[in-house]
Formats: structure tokens, C-alpha cells, sequence
């Protein structure tokens, strides 16, 4: 913008001595004193090279040249308003919901009673939660139809941001009738590479995860059995169709009841960070801000 333009401040004070006829009405209706607002016209003036006020004891009297700038001063002021109107507007509208995608552990076990709390800070902003593994959390944020994701894998898919909310740990869990229930060493981590697992689907986090941590015994076996949510696996499990490595945290109800057996695993670090992200360069804002502070705490 060029710098003979005056600021909005100025430009609001030139219309009020036209209202009122007098500088100093004009200064008290802006809030202002009467000497900071005739420094404010000569600063408008040197700054048009005019004249725009002529001041005199019976009051303050527009110049030629004065009214034709604010006639136009009038334009700019109600475009601004304008312009602010459409931006609070499509904040509103941007506020007003929030469309959630994260990964299968965390959708399932750990976001519910972050989102029960976002809906007590924002009950009037509307929230949607797709679970999916973290290629379709990454598609979803990079196509533009989620605001805020969350991935358990080992490090934040290409072309997000992101940071971390906490950690995790993957078991290996058992039905009680499986041989390694009965185990009382730790299981070998070559082992469990050799073993057929029932596993999530490839491109999830925990997959991502069991794969790189068993990378130097040889990586996986053949799965016994493929399947696309937490939910499945462990229901699978607990029927006693074979052995899962799963998410501590989906796991707890059912190792406490004694209806899975976790079997421990030596020389294996299956330990993992849990992160929220965002497309590159795009900061969460609004109701995605207040969500990444509530997963943090």
C-alpha cells in the first residue's frame, strides 16, 4: 500500500469533523483529545500534500479538496467493514465444526474423552470422527477434508506437521488356551517373527510399528489372518483364532479380566509415540487448537 494513503484512524476522524463541523466534537466521539486529533490531520494533510480542514473559531470546515477525500475515505471505510464482516463470517462458519480423522487405536480408545470435553468447552461446534489407518489420515488432511488427524506410526506421514500427545505401547496378546498363556520366560523376539499373527492391515500404525521392530529377526511372518480394525483383531484374538500384538491401551479391560494373557517379549522395544498432524504450514486453529490442547493434557 502506498504510503501517502492514510490509516484507517485517520480516515475515520476526517469523516467525523464532516458530521460534526467541529475537530473537537469529532476527537470526543473517537475517543480521543482534541490535540491528538488536530496532530492527526496535519499528519493526513503532509501526507496528501493538501489541505483537507479549514479551522476557525466558529468550528472546522471541510476544504474542497477535503470533501472529495472523504466522500472517498467513506468508500474505503465501508469496503473494510465489509472485508471484516466476511471474515468473521467465514470464521463462524470455520469454527462452527470440526472433522476429526485419526487411527484405529486412537480413535477407539483414546479421542472419546477428549471430544466429550471439546463439546463442554464448544457445545455449538459440530464434531466428526473418522477412524482409518494413517494413509487414509494423510489423505483425508491432505485432500482437505479433515481438520486435525492423529497417527500412531513411527514418524509423521509426508506433507504433514505434527506433534507429539503422548505414548503407547504394543503387547502381544493371547487367548488364555494358547501355549505362550502358559509360558513363564519371555518369549523370544525371533520367536514371534516366525509366528503367524493376526494383524491389522498394512498401512496402519501398529503394523508399521510390529514390522520395523521385528525388521532384524527377519520381519514378518505370513499373517494368519488380515483384518482392518483394533475391534476385529482383538475379538479374533479373544476366540482363540492366534496370537496379536495390539495397543496397550486397547487391551487393558481385557487382560485385567483375565480373557486375553499378555505374554512378554524379550530384547523387543515396542514402544510408540502418538501424534497429532496437520497439513504443512497450516497451524491448527479454532476448535483443531483447542482439540491438540486437550490431547496434550
Amino acid at each position: 500500500m502506498s504510503h501517502r494513503v492514510p490509516d484507517f484512524g485517520a480516515l475515520e476522524l476526517l469523516i467525523a469533523v464532516a458530521r460534526h463541523g467541529s475537530l473537537g466534537r469529532a476527537a470526543r466521539e473517537l475517543g480521543i483529545s482534541q490535540p491528538a486529533a488536530s496532530s492527526r490531520i496535519r499528519t493526513m494533510e503532509s501526507r496528501l500534500g493538501m489541505a483537507l480542514v479549514d479551522r476557525s473559531p466558529r468550528g472546522s470546515r471541510l476544504t474542497e479538496a477535503g470533501a472529495l477525500v472523504t466522500d472517498w475515505a467513506r468508500r474505503v471505510i465501508e469496503a473494510a467493514e465489509d472485508f471484516d464482516a466476511g471474515t468473521r463470517a467465514l470464521r463462524g462458519r470455520r469454527d462452527s465444526r470440526l472433522r476429526v480423522v485419526a487411527s484405529m487405536t486412537i480413535a477407539e480408545y483414546l479421542l472419546p474423552g477428549r471430544l466429550i470435553a471439546l463439546s463442554t468447552l464448544l457445545p455449538d461446534t459440530a464434531v466428526s470422527l473418522q477412524a482409518g489407518n494413517s494413509a487414509v489420515v494423510a489423505e483425508r488432511l491432505l485432500s482437505g477434508a479433515a481438520d486435525l488427524g492423529f497417527v500412531e506410526g513411527l514418524a509423521v506421514p509426508e506433507g504433514l506437521d505434527g506433534a507429539v500427545i503422548g505414548h503407547d505401547r504394543l503387547v502381544v496378546v493371547v487367548a488364555p488356551g494358547h501355549p505362550w498363556a502358559r509360558r513363564r520366560a519371555p518369549l523370544p523376539a525371533p520367536e514371534l517373527a516366525r509366528a503367524p499373527l493376526i494383524l491389522r492391515e498394512r498401512g496402519s500404525g501398529t503394523r508399521q510399528v510390529l514390522d520395523a521392530a521385528l525388521s532384524a529377526y527377519g520381519g514378518l511372518a505370513e499373517p494368519l489372518l488380515e483384518l482392518a480394525s483394533t475391534t476385529a483383531v482383538k475379538s479374533a484374538v479373544v476366540s482363540g483364532a492366534g496370537p496379536a500384538v495390539l495397543s496397550e491401551l486397547a487391551v487393558t479391560g481385557e487382560v485385567s479380566a483375565r480373557r486375553l494373557i499378555e505374554v512378554r517379549v524379550d530384547g523387543l522395544d515396542l514402544r510408540r509415540a502418538l501424534r497429532a498432524v496437520w497439513p504443512r504450514s497450516q497451524r491448527p486453529s479454532g476448535p483443531a487448537r483447542e482439540l491438540l490442547g486437550l490431547a496434550r493434557g
